[in-house]
């Protein structure tokens, strides 16, 4: 009788040690927001885009930190032409995007910084040589707020 207890006791005592090693970590958590003027910004780059013969596969807005990168995985098909979006919160005064392939190998980079209207939209090709994930990895700073909202659009050429 001793030992199935002892048992259970020793199960007990590894599930509370692994569900505290858990509880314990970070995890980076996109959660939407909502501005009108980028939304506005969005829509006009997605009718652009669609014009020439892109369709949307996916958007997302994202709550951002000033100064802290936002990973975004994305599945991408070997010899697809694509399009990237992300339009940044107009306080901010740098926008960043950085794409690395599923070798961590970086194979986009861009940068713009807040001076005037539309510069906070980067926009960029990428036809990939391999089918696999992909990060991309968005970054903007502004000195006058630390929450930033930022919306990411991925297009794919159907014609």
């Amino acid at each position: 009788m001793k030992n199935p207890v002892r048992k259970h006791f020793l199960f007990l005592a590894l599930l509370v040690a692994v569900s505290s090693v858990s509880l314990g970590q970070q995890r980076i958590v996109q959660k939407p927001c909502f501005d009108s003027a980028m939304k506005a910004q969005a829509d006009s780059v997605k009718e652009d885009l669609i014009q020439r013969g892109y369709i949307v596969v996916k958007e997302a807005t994202m709550t951002m930190e000033s100064q802290y990168e936002m990973p975004v995985i994305v599945p991408l098909m070997q010899g697809t032409w694509y399009e990237f979006a992300f339009i940044g919160d107009m306080a901010s005064k740098l926008y960043e995007v950085r794409m690395y392939d599923y070798g961590e190998k970086q194979v986009v980079y861009k940068k713009h910084y807040g001076d005037g209207m539309e510069s906070n939209v980067i926009i960029y090709p990428y036809i990939p040589k391999m089918s696999q994930y992909h990060v991309i990895k968005p970054v903007q700073v502004s000195k006058k707020k630390k929450e930033l909202c930022g919306y990411i659009i991925m297009f794919k050429k159907v014609k």
